[in-house]
């Protein structure tokens, strides 16, 4: 697929801009449909074996994804992002409609939804570096943090609509017509994304191998003065957070008496919060000094994170977890700012393969790790090292003198 040319003069805002906009409509529309699907999926697995046997289906695709997001980052640099999103989008598709029509015929079993996970873990590690090198090539960089804030604010609204929408189809007509409308979702995104026009922008040189480009992206990496520590304060920060804001979670509510409901207002407080964050760069475009913002919001954020398992009531946990979103909902989007704005357009899809791996491939590893000292010593111990931790992120950000001073374009 060639790519068409935007003509070189300056873009438009980007909330503004018709070429953004279809971006922005693609992906929620991909969003909602991945939302729909982890529904049906989970529903089928339960209904087709035991909880164990589901449990495996659910995490079957975490292992493709975590060993080939590397790669995945390289194959953006060298054919384009977006021909990489399209293809994903197309290969998941068809592997989600595949499954609904045997569901519709037969009942085969967990061994088409083991598979179909395994497909969607591979398809991940490509889709994944691609859909964040993408923005790039789509506006001025002047515009990428409000593009920022406009994704974070598709992923809220997609997990907010699309859990009830998948529920909703489920409850008409089983798992199979969820996964039929998860693929339709998936489907909308693809000429959307034709549409879109995007910017030529270099990428590794044509003589070179699929290897050498993975050691020059990761070397590149390792030299730059801002991306090398953000890298580690992205790692640290998911760290710390995944672990209280899932397991801790979970258990939280369950020992504090706060049932299912209390914890939907939690996990409310804390998505508002972090919609809310989205909004703000959405709307302002730009935040001055956003290396130092990032540190103190990731700092004070752990603070925030450890206070959960301190807070007497349920209404005092939900406005925790409103300040834990805002909080760490603009740390994150400020990092994918900065490692937007600070790569070579030549390396940026394997710059946010590592993002992405340090940060959804290897981080979720440390929660049977936090049930297990939850367990052992109870969850206030969890949630003050997981704290801790959380803020070493911020402490990096805010120590490391050349990621302190990192601004973004104005």
């Amino acid at each position: 697929m060639t790519a068409t040319l935007i003509p070189p003069v300056s873009a438009p805002p980007a909330h503004r801009d018709p070429n953004v906009r279809r971006w922005l409509a693609a992906y929620t529309s991909s969003m909602l449909g991945d939302s729909v699907y982890y529904l049906a999926l989970s529903w089928a697995a339960v209904r087709s074996g035991t909880p164990a046997q589901a449990g495996l289906v659910m995490s079957a695709s975490a292992l493709p994804r975590a060993v080939l997001m590397l790669g995945g980052g390289v194959l953006a640099d060298r054919f384009g992002p977006r021909r990489v999103v399209v293809g994903s989008d197309a290969v998941r598709c068809a592997a989600v409609l595949a499954v609904a029509a045997l569901l519709f015929l037969t009942s085969p079993g967990l061994w088409p939804l083991a598979l179909l996970a395994l497909v969607f873990g591979t398809v991940d590690a490509v889709f994944m570096p691609a859909v964040g090198a993408l923005p790039a090539r789509l506006t001025d960089q002047d515009q990428l943090t409000r593009v920022q804030g406009m994704r974070g604010l598709a992923i809220r609204i997609s997990s907010v609509v699309g859990a009830p929408l998948g529920g909703l189809a489920v409850a008409l007509g089983g798992a199979a017509a969820a996964f039929v409308l998860a693929g339709l979702l998936i489907a909308v995104s693809v000429p959307l994304l034709l549409s879109v026009r995007v910017r030529h922008l270099p990428g590794p040189g044509s003589g070179s191998t699929a290897w050498s480009d993975l050691g020059a992206g990761l070397r590149y990496i390792g030299r730059h003065r801002v991306l090398a520590p953000l890298m580690l304060a992205i790692a640290l920060g998911d760290l710390g957070f995944v672990g209280p804001l899932n397991v801790g979670l979970t258990l939280l509510a369950d020992r504090r008496g706060w049932g299912a409901a209390g914890m939907g207002w939690v996990l409310a407080g804390f998505g508002t919060g972090a919609g809310a964050a989205s909004l703000l760069l959405a709307v302002r475009g730009r935040l001055p000094r956003a290396g130092l913002v990032t540190g103190w919001a990731c700092a004070v954020g752990a603070v925030a994170v450890g206070a959960l398992a301190f807070v007497p009531t349920l209404l005092a946990a939900v406005v925790t977890a409103l300040f834990v979103g805002l909080l760490t909902g603009l740390s994150g989007a400020l990092c994918g700012a900065l490692l937007q704005t600070q790569s070579d357009p030549a390396y940026l899809g394997r710059v946010t393969a590592v993002s992405s791996l340090v940060s959804l491939g290897l981080t979720p590893l440390s929660m049977p790790f936090a049930a297990a000292a939850a367990g052992a010593w109870g969850l206030r111990p969890v949630y003050a090292v997981s704290a801790a931790v959380c803020g070493l992120g911020g402490v990096v950000a805010l120590v490391v003198p050349a990621l302190r001073r990192a601004e973004l374009p104005g």
